[in-house]
């Protein structure tokens, strides 16, 4: 029997100590423990991309990563992008119409974030290729594009 583990981590700026069982995914941790619910369960195994976060500072599927390796960690959810919900991608979202049924957005705008962070001015191009990895089934693949080229020209 597999006993639980103290995990001290950053979590939208804020120190946490959660306790889970090691094999726990920071996607149930963020959910069930710490009620950051932003973070969307999709596939559960690294193919859809709506439980996207920022792991210290890079994009990263929160279903595969159990929480023991998440010591010392700094995770930066949806909650955590902009306490108001006004980051240039959230605001060029709601401009652009990016959702339609709206479970994949948090993902998709944490994938974005992190283009954003190191391609200031990304290519049309470099905007498909980058989001790839986020699977969005109502197929508003245009709208994410356009929210993100948005958001960088508006920063």
């Amino acid at each position: 029997m597999t006993q639980k583990i103290s995990v001290s981590l950053t979590v939208n700026g804020q120190s946490r100590t959660v306790s889970a069982l090691p094999d726990t995914p920071l996607l149930w941790v963020l959910r069930e423990e710490l009620k950051l619910t932003g973070t969307r369960f999709g596939c559960g195994v690294g193919q859809c991309g709506a439980c996207t976060v920022h792991i210290d500072g890079e994009p990263n599927y929160a279903c595969l990563n159990p929480i023991s390796a998440m010591q010392g960690r700094t995770v930066t959810t949806i909650e955590g992008l902009a306490p108001n919900g006004d980051h240039p991608l959230q605001r060029a979202w709601v401009a652009e119409q990016a959702p339609q049924c709206g479970y994949c957005q948090s993902g998709q705008i944490m994938r974005a974030a992190g283009l954003l962070r190191t391609n200031r001015r990304p290519s049309r191009e470099d905007i498909v290729t980058y989001m790839q990895p986020i699977i969005c089934r109502c197929g508003t693949y245009g709208r994410i594009v356009r929210a993100i080229e948005r958001a960088s020209r508006e920063g």
